[in-house]
């Protein structure tokens, strides 16, 4: 039986695993009606500063522009607003962000070949071939969208190096005097990854809602983390009466045939790991996600068609481009810790990530962290395992029985009455030796939900990503290089294993043993920090099973003196 839910676990395993691959085909989602649009939470203000003072000052100043006067500038240029977090690089050229580099966060770990450490920027690379920035406009009229995304704005800016108890705006107006007004300001502060934005823009004195863009896609991924089929997940997700709907990037339309959402709370373009993310009003926004198709030439010397992705989204307030921290989001507020797909079993994952975030207070490793939450699992769930070792142990020891009663009922899959008298002989039998036939299944299906849990956290924690362990486990958000850890993993699989009392016949004992096998080429790929899990969940089954072992067999000892006497 036990051999039976140890497959039925990889299956579910296997099953789970390729669920998170498969795109849910989106539904559309109707607006909330204004009388029942919940009230959007603000996140706590930074203290005002006296640079924000005079901010707010040139703001208003900015706003008393005399109708049709020609607001642009005379060159191109580039300004740059630096905080402790990130340093945001915007061109006048259209009011758009060329470079969004986070100071924590590596593109790459450094090598003895790279030995530079390369911030990793959220602004994609092919942003530059297609021309469409991050926070370009989109109109009607395609005339219009071409001639805002490519003057020349008038920037007006506070101070561009924002303390974290600061805040600063940056300002980019145009008008041509006659049809077209723009105006884009962007409020950051320097404590968070989270700043205001305001888009307003008139076409002949009369304010038209313009689309603002993000793209294309988000990030650039280094060789190593394309590998990582769980960092290659990207595409647009949106959130709707507390609920989140993702759309993978190979299911994105070309927008003719993109579908639209509204009564959104919120919109984003995410990867495994970071998100650029908008909050919108949820009664007058809508957005979608969509793809441009360019032909371009390739080494070989022939043309492909190469997609590119954005979202497009209408009256944003706030935005957060940066990591998917939990605590950060969480604080944040707006439902955005939702953006972290825990995926199934996520009420679990969340709780995992919690503590094992409190231990890494004390130990600040995050390998050595899940090897402690892996050790204090085992040993909240060792009496389920010891119950159910010892119904195994139990089964085990009336197989003859059991066998010598099938041979008796050698028609019982044909004649339903051998098959009822069957099954009335064995309840008597497993009744007399005090066995309950579903103890040995039942706590280890407990255990599934956190097993399943373990395994989402370590896939989604942007805490893990280029975290290291020991030696040479650089980055436990990736596989292991010398692929150490998955062959251990097999090795003490197989231990355990054989060491677990069974009750299937030798052609299945002989059939599961192939198991640590397939288990080490499932894993190879893995993230180290998944591997080292379910490594140590091993190690420390193996030192379970020693000890329950010795358990039964003294309590043997003792019934066998007792049935002497």
């Amino acid at each position: 039986m036990e051999r039976r839910l140890i497959l039925a676990i990889f299956l579910s395993f296997l099953i789970l695993f390729l669920y998170q691959l498969v795109f849910i085909k989106p539904q559309k989602i109707t607006p909330t009606p204004p009388e029942q649009a919940a009230a959007v939470q603000k996140a706590e203000a930074p203290k005002e500063s006296p640079e924000a003072q005079e901010t707010k000052a040139l703001t208003a100043e900015s706003q008393t522009a005399v109708s049709g006067e020609v607001v642009a500038a005379e060159k191109e240029e580039t300004l740059t607003v630096d905080t402790p977090l990130y340093t945001a690089v915007w061109s006048n050229k259209g009011g758009v962000l060329k470079s969004w580099k986070l100071k924590h966060h590596l593109k790459r770990l450094p090598t003895k070949k790279e030995p530079e450490k390369e911030p990793l920027d959220l602004v994609p690379e092919t942003a530059e071939k297609t021309g469409l920035y991050p926070f370009s406009l989109k109109l009607d009229e395609p005339e219009l969208t071409e001639k805002i995304n490519s003057v020349l704005y008038r920037v007006k800016a506070g101070k561009l190096i924002v303390e974290p108890d600061q805040k600063s705006s940056l300002i980019f107006e145009y008008s041509d005097g006659n049809t077209v007004k723009v105006r884009k300001e962007f409020i950051f502060n320097g404590q968070d990854y989270n700043f205001e934005l305001k888009m307003r823009v008139e076409i002949s004195g009369k304010e038209v809602d313009p689309l603002i863009l993000w793209g294309p896609g988000i990030s650039t991924l280094s060789p190593e983390e394309l590998k990582q089929k769980f960092s290659a997940n990207r595409g647009a997700v949106f959130l709707a009466n507390k609920k989140v709907l993702r759309l993978q990037e190979k299911k994105i339309r070309l927008e003719s045939e993109a579908t639209r959402y509204a009564g959104l709370d919120w919109a984003g373009y995410e990867e495994n790991y970071f998100a650029a993310l908008f909050i919108l009003d949820p009664v007058r926004s809508q957005a979608f996600a969509y793809r441009i198709d360019l032909a371009e030439p390739q080494a070989d010397g022939k043309t492909a068609v190469v997609p590119y992705f954005y979202l497009a989204f209408s009256r944003p307030m706030e935005a957060y481009i940066g990591p998917k921290e939990y605590d950060r989001l969480a604080a944040y507020g707006h439902q955005t810790k939702k953006i972290i797909n825990f995926g199934f079993f996520g009420g679990m994952a969340e709780l995992l990530l919690i503590a094992t975030k409190y231990f890494h207070k004390f130990f600040p490793n995050w390998g050595l962290a899940i090897v402690i939450m892996t050790f204090i699992i085992k040993i909240l769930f060792f009496p389920l395992t010891y119950s159910s070792t010892k119904s195994m142990a139990k089964m085990q020891e009336i197989q003859p029985k059991i066998r010598a009663l099938r041979a008796k009922y050698k028609r019982a899959k044909q004649d339903m009455e051998q098959r009822r008298q069957m099954n009335e002989e064995l309840m008597r039998l497993y009744k007399e030796h005090g066995i309950n036939p579903a103890s040995g299944c039942l706590p280890l299906l407990i255990q599934l939900p956190v097993f399943w849990g373990f395994f989402r956290m370590l896939v989604v924690a942007v805490e893990f990503r280029q975290s290291p362990f020991v030696f040479w486990i650089k980055d436990l958000s990736v596989r292991d290089p010398y692929y150490i850890t998955p062959i251990l993993m097999g090795v003490t699989q197989y231990i355990s294993q054989k060491m677990t009392p069974s009750t299937a016949d030798p052609a299945q004992q002989k059939m599961m043993l192939l198991m640590p096998f397939i288990f080490t080429i499932f894993f190879l790929n893995f993230q180290a920090g998944l591997v080292l899990y379910w490594l140590t969940n091993n190690v420390l089954q193996i030192a379970q099973q020693a000890i329950m072992n010795r358990m039964m067999a003294r309590k043997r000892e003792t019934d066998g003196k007792r049935r002497k006497k």
